[in-house]
């Protein structure tokens, strides 16, 4: 009774010992260690390509780019994907935080008196930050912030200031708004030793490694995921159902969130509260290709001290000309200004990136030949770029999130680890913990 017409119409088998939902990098790892023990597995993947939040996008005239995840992340010896990387021959390389200029967005030059009170606002900040975080009941990171800067009684030029310092440093780190970001655990997360590396050829260098040779179905978009019966699960798609002893449900917490796929019986109401109260964010970027650069090319990082009541607009810029060659820049918006631009069209998103452009350097800039836009708060199978902790969520709720159900329902995603959380390497890492997890019961059993 729960067979699949279009499988069987195929003739592909609709039942495996696992099922995995989901081919992003957490899917993939948990698939191919699964497989590599010799376990019979299949993924179901929504979209008609692999990688989900790793998207390299290669149809365009400039050299291939990341339009999810960019970077490995403390590519030190330690890091598991920086390790993968290495084993399969990838090419990589590196940007530098340190190599960085601020511009002005009201299209004068910063003075060196203006510099120096940028750095000492930012100094101020993380200094209320480190003293207050830990105290007290939870409240918004904005809200800290403001409290302890005396916000409201600095001049125009010092709020610009803050409110760029909470952008640039928080909002656009953590993908949340600072008014949704947890004083107490907005960066209680682990990180790695080690630089930070792109790959030239795209993250999807480690997503095929993955992904060679194992049964992924694409177009398969799940509804619902059946768990109370006796035994087994069985996982309804939009192509037929199919069945296994187990799933492990990599859906991003923005998914989980909008609740698209039915879980029957409902989820436990722990791991329903952590769905809930677990911060989703928004980071968008706008690769812009120019015939030229016009930019320092020594430059890694460009930032834009957005004018007053444009907070958070533009703010930060990578140029590839560096790591590259190519005169390529890449903006970034995070949070609320990364959501109010997904309505936008893209003629008017790259007419704001270039007026910016053209006020931080006092000139008009020339025409890009090309660019790519990224909306992750409107992909349905995204809804969102990464999580974070928001005010009244705490630590404690990722583990909720990736403990799983009655030996059947596993759980893994960058949003299910609570050291390494927002990043690539932890959803990989947590792919690879739910795999170890099914192959250590099945041992058992």
């Amino acid at each position: 009774p729960l067979c699949s017409v279009a499988a069987l119409q195929s003739g592909q088998k609709n039942s495996a010992q696992v099922l995995v939902i989901g081919a992003g990098i957490a899917g993939l790892a948990a698939a191919r260690q699964l497989r590599d023990a010799g376990t019979d597995v299949i993924v179901l993947e929504a979209r008609e390509r692999t990688g989900g939040r790793i998207h390299t996008y290669a149809n365009w005239r400039g050299p291939a780019v990341d339009i999810g995840a960019s970077w490995i992340h403390g590519a030190g010896p330690a890091n598991p994907v920086a390790k993968l990387a290495r084993k399969i021959g990838a090419r990589t390389v590196t940007t530098n935080a340190e190599k960085a200029e601020i511009y002005n967005g009201d299209g004068t030059v910063l003075s060196a008196r203006d510099e120096k009170k940028i750095d000492s606002i930012r100094k101020e900040v993380n200094q209320a930050i480190a003293e207050q975080s830990r105290r007290g009941p939870d409240s918004s990171l904005r809200k800290l912030v403001y409290a302890e800067t005396d916000y409201e009684t600095r001049s125009a030029l010092e709020q610009r200031i803050i409110d760029f310092t909470l952008n640039s440093n928080f909002e656009q780190e953590y993908s949340g708004s600072a008014d949704q970001l947890s004083r107490l655990w907005f960066d209680d997360a682990g990180t790695y030793a080690g630089e930070e590396a792109l790959f030239p050829d795209g993250y999807q260098v480690i997503t095929n490694a993955l992904a060679a040779d194992l049964d992924i179905r694409l177009r398969h978009e799940v509804t619902a995921v059946h768990y109370g019966e006796k035994e087994g699960v069985s996982i309804e798609t939009t192509q037929g159902v199919f069945t296994a002893s187990s799933v492990i449900v990599t859906l991003p917490l923005g998914v989980l969130k909008a609740g698209n796929v039915r879980f029957v019986p409902p989820l436990p109401a722990k791991k329903q509260a952590a769905i809930n109260q677990l911060g989703f964010g928004v980071l968008n970027k706008c690769c812009l290709l120019f015939p030229e650069a016009f930019w320092n090319t020594g430059l890694d990082w460009l930032q834009h001290l957005p004018r007053t009541g444009h907070a958070g607009e533009w703010a930060e810029w990578v140029s590839f000309a560096r790591p590259t060659g190519k005169p390529m820049l890449m903006g970034f918006n995070a949070a609320d200004v990364g959501t109010r631009i997904e309505g936008w069209s893209d003629e008017k998103i790259i007419q704001s990136a270039v007026s910016t452009l053209s006020t931080m350097f006092g000139k008009p800039i020339p025409t890009p030949l090309d660019a790519v836009i990224t909306r992750w708060k409107s992909d349905p199978y995204a809804r969102g770029s990464y999580s974070f902790n928001a005010v009244g969520s705490t630590p404690a709720q990722r583990d909720d999130l990736a403990k799983n159900i009655s030996a059947r329902v596993f759980f893994a995603g960058e949003a299910t680890e609570k050291k390494y959380y927002q990043t690539v390497h932890g959803a990989y890492q947590s792919g690879l913990r739910a795999a170890d997890e099914i192959l250590k019961l099945n041992l058992r059993r």
